[in-house]
């Protein structure tokens, strides 16, 4: 009766360990893969000087456009928590949209070299970041599953493993796209 017991006991220590040990790969995972959409978005927002930089010299009148564009970036640049992060990337998209309308108006613009190649690389750079935030959210999409299912929600709340937010777009982005002929 005693070997029961030691093996019962042995057990559940080891599918603790490999419980506990899986959530701290998750949150490792969902670290590396925010950290690796970080650094894309920090590519766009050295781009995005540039791009209002070259858009000046055509729409100096439109200023207050270019003005929200640089505090959106800016905005995101300093956010401070996750979820932060997100609001103010959905803003900085936003904002990033009506640039690109904006130069819509300008057919000088639109034929800039320079303006046409930073547009090229920021389309680029949003590529990167839509990839990473699929694979951001694959992975959270992964701990919080591990978080709620039982019995690993059990290691999840002894352990201090939470949920994470999801990178989701925001809900003027799900607005349909106005297109006027």
């Amino acid at each position: 009766m005693t070997w029961i017991i030691i093996v019962i006991i042995l057990v559940i220590a080891v599918w603790l360990v490999s419980a506990y040990n899986g959530f701290v790969k998750l949150r490792n995972m969902v670290r590396e893969a925010f950290s690796t959409m970080d650094v894309y978005m920090k590519k766009r927002y050295d781009l995005i000087p540039n791009l209002v930089e070259t858009v000046k010299g055509y729409a100096q009148h439109e200023k207050t456009t270019l003005e929200n564009v640089i505090s959106a970036r800016n905005s995101a640049i300093n956010a401070s928590s996750v979820k932060d992060r997100i609001e103010s990337e959905n803003a900085l998209a936003g904002t990033l949209r009506s640039l690109f309308a904006l130069a819509e108006a300008y057919p000088d613009l639109k034929a800039n070299t320079n303006f046409v190649e930073l547009q090229k690389q920021l389309q680029s750079v949003e590529a990167d970041i839509a990839n990473s935030r699929k694979y951001y959210n694959s992975v959270v999409r992964s701990l919080n599953t591990k978080v709620e299912s039982f019995p690993s929600s059990i290691v999840a709340s002894i352990f201090g493993f939470r949920q994470e937010p999801m990178f989701e777009i925001s809900s003027d982005e799900r607005q349909n796209v106005k297109v006027q002929f």
